[in-house]
């Protein structure tokens, strides 16, 4: 039988799961305590590092809808809720394991989709997602200007050809 704080934690894991966008699983063996708090604070406000039951945290990835945790769920576990930009996270725990190598990340899922340790690293890799909003904005705007150069020149370059044509009829008009 489920103890209530059992079925408590269950709830807050379901909870957290279906609320984040994404998830990364995590070892934390031979980090201090020290060290998990300096980790949870460079992961941003956009997301929750806690240390998990392996088999309670299966329990609610099932009744989240989620199935491929699993594999990752052994050993001494943690797991970092995202509910923001991913890539932020991401890149906080790839910036900490590389000075912590205690910190192992196992895997994850984002938007339902699984990912594995290098893909986790490899979307610490991308910019933020306001730098490439910034930079899809800036990419807009510079075509709209060349559009509007574009447009532009089609009636000058009409009227000066019409200049020319005139000058030209004038010259022969002249002659004759």
């Amino acid at each position: 039988m489920a103890t209530p704080d059992k079925v408590d934690a269950v709830e807050e894991i379901t909870g957290k799961l279906r609320n984040s966008n994404a998830a990364v699983v995590t070892s934390y063996t031979g980090l201090s305590v020290a060290q998990l708090k300096q980790l949870r604070r460079s992961l941003g406000e956009n997301a929750q590092y806690r240390v998990v039951k392996n088999t309670l945290t299966k329990i609610a990835a099932k009744e989240a809808g989620i199935s491929v945790l699993d594999e990752h769920l052994s050993g001494s576990t943690a797991v970092a809720f995202v509910t923001g930009d991913p890539v932020e996270a991401a890149k906080g725990l790839r910036d900490f394991a590389k000075d912590n190598p205690a910190l192992v990340i196992k895997g994850g899922v984002l938007d339902g989709k699984a990912l594995s340790a290098d893909e986790i690293k490899k979307l610490a890799d991308l910019e933020s997602r306001e730098v490439l909003l910034a930079k899809l904005a800036g990419a807009l705007k510079g075509k709209q200007t060349q559009a509007a150069q574009v447009f532009q020149a089609l009636p000058s370059k009409l009227v000066r050809t019409v200049d020319a044509l005139r000058a030209k009829q004038d010259e022969q008009g002249g002659a004759e």
